[in-house]
């Protein structure tokens, strides 16, 4: 086996986020900082990130070298022949930076590492990150339904220019991300200045690699989950049902108008073992009729007579699942699965749910 076939797959960060919400100073940081890796970064043009000519090393027309052994290229046309002549280049990269500017919707950019063959063989969707800026995703929320998706579709939140509002403003975008998307991992940053190990090389996709890390992950919603100390959602005990509209909360702030006009509600399921032959029909006609209401699926299932815990996780129609591992001893044999999306029927998708489990 060469070097090559036995390399893992390269991750790649799926960067979204509003103009103006600090995407370009964080690509900036990337390509110029001093953090001895090496990232490609595939932006829609590369005039737009406004890198000083000072750090460029050499360029052919499509990719810039920067000093730090980062590189820089454009996407004129299709990203999968992009992303497959950058790792035709010598020299592996730590990681690939895929921003979305003017595709506000990053889900096709998501469909393609989750279903290209030849592209997922070398690399590897490793999550979605969505920057947020704090002073104006109200605004956002109340005219756009892409500022809502890029949010409900991320892993990793980062709310931006947190210097340009008060804490309690702060405290109200997140609450409302949350509402949005009680699974994602919320950091608050200046000038996007979150640590880069908090938003590269994640692992966010790889629902295995994110239960073995976090085996509550799929818990965040229950009011008695509590925290570790590496836990990453501060202050997460916010104790409403997310199966309800998320407006039912306002008493808690009177000037959470934003929350009124989110639209997207996550639907948490649990149960015991399901029969395998009952569940797989459901699911896949769910995601065939419901898939464009369904922007992320994430789940943990028990079948009966399994002796290995099943992950499920899906993106609109595409769903793929895998055996994680076995279950431990102590491990009490339940199944989770959670919903982000729109016109979900929380009691037809609960009703459903159950009658696939084996004591139904």
């Amino acid at each position: 086996m060469t070097d090559a076939q036995t390399a893992k797959p390269i991750p790649v960060t799926v960067l979204t986020g509003y103009l103006g919400a600090g995407k370009t100073t964080l690509l900036n940081r990337i390509l110029t900082e001093n953090h001895g890796k090496k990232y490609a970064v595939i932006v829609n043009e590369f005039g737009e990130i406004g890198i000083d000519n000072d750090l460029i090393v050499e360029s052919d027309e499509e990719i810039y070298e920067m000093n730090n052994g980062c590189v820089c290229c454009t996407v004129r046309g299709d990203l999968i022949r992009v992303v497959e002549g950058l790792m035709r280049r010598p020299g592996r990269f730590d990681g690939i930076i895929v921003e979305t500017t003017g595709l506000a919707d990053p889900v096709p950019v998501a469909q393609t590492f989750f279903m290209d063959d030849d592209v997922r063989t070398k690399s590897q969707l490793d999550a979605v990150v969505a920057l947020v800026d704090a002073k104006h995703l109200p605004l956002r929320l109340k005219d756009s339904r892409e500022a809502e998706d890029q949010i409900a579709f991320a892993d990793v939140v980062v709310i931006n220019k947190t210097d340009l509002v008060t804490k309690e403003e702060a405290d109200v975008i997140e609450e409302i991300v949350r509402a949005i998307n009680p699974s994602a991992r919320v950091y608050r940053a200046e000038r996007s200045g979150v640590p880069l190990d908090k938003v590269l090389n994640q692992g966010a996709f790889d629902l295995k690699r994110v239960l073995d890390n976090d085996p509550h992950f799929l818990d965040h919603d229950d009011p008695d989950h509590v925290c570790g100390p590496d836990c990453d959602h501060h202050h997460h005990d916010h104790g409403h049902d997310h199966d309800h509209h998320h407006h039912d909360h306002d008493h808690h702030h009177g000037h959470v108008s934003a929350i009124h006009d989110v639209t997207v509600r996550s639907v948490s399921l649990r149960g015991g073992e399901l029969i395998a032959d009952k569940f797989f029909p459901w699911i896949q006609n769910l995601t065939q009729t419901q898939g464009p209401n369904i922007l992320r699926l994430k789940g943990i299932i028990a079948f009966k007579g399994d002796p290995d815990r099943y992950v499920v996780q899906g993106v609109h129609m595409i769903i793929e699942g895998d055996h994680q591992r076995p279950w431990k001893e102590d491990e009490k044999h339940e199944s989770r699965l959670v919903f982000i999306g729109r016109e979900l029927d929380p009691v037809q998708l609960e009703a459903a749910f159950k009658a696939c489990e084996a004591s139904a």
